[in-house]
């Protein structure tokens, strides 16, 4: 089985808290406290082994020395807050962790940061999706009826069309 995102896990996992069958703080707690563990395990990899793999001849193509510099520099002044937006950004929220072992922060510049920011966007999905799941009928209920207006609308717009390109090719 492929591993799952923790966003889809703690989504799935708040809405099961949400329909009664878990507790929201325990799907909180354990995604997050896995989050900040295999975040940390990469940091710490990064740091380590990351300086030494950038210098050498693989590790130059991916990020030539320029790079990695001005990456260094710009961890360096932006620090705790940088990282902290990051780890808020969907995409960026992947390389935060191994560039801040890279560039050679401190932990704590860059591990509290970042838990602070992954607690943040888990406890957001975690509350908001265990309410949709709360409140799930009445999302279906409305769901259902934004389906059928945009069905409608999809219909008369496929009729439009086929007119339209019908008089089009009669010219």
């Amino acid at each position: 089985m492929p591993p799952v995102p923790a966003d889809t896990a703690v989504a799935l996992g708040a809405l099961l808290a949400g329909r009664g069958v878990l507790d929201a703080w325990t799907v909180f707690g354990v995604t997050w406290g896995a989050n900040i563990t295999s975040a940390s395990a990469v940091y710490w990899l990064a740091r380590r082994y990351g300086p030494a793999f950038f210098r050498g001849r693989i590790g130059r193509r991916l990020l030539p020395e320029p790079v990695l510099a001005h990456l260094e520099t710009e961890y360096r002044r932006h620090g705790a807050y940088g990282i902290f937006i990051s780890r808020l950004l969907p995409i960026w929220r992947a390389v935060v962790p191994p560039f801040a072992g890279v560039a050679g922060l401190s932990a704590p510049r860059a591990l509290i940061p970042l838990a602070l920011a992954s607690a943040l966007w888990y406890g957001a999905v975690t509350f908001f999706v265990a309410t949709l799941g709360t409140n799930l009928d009445a999302v279906v209920t409305a769901v259902g009826r934004v389906n059928r207006v945009l069905g409608a609308v999809a219909v008369v717009a496929v009729i439009f069309a086929i007119v339209w390109v019908r008089r089009r090719l009669k010219r």
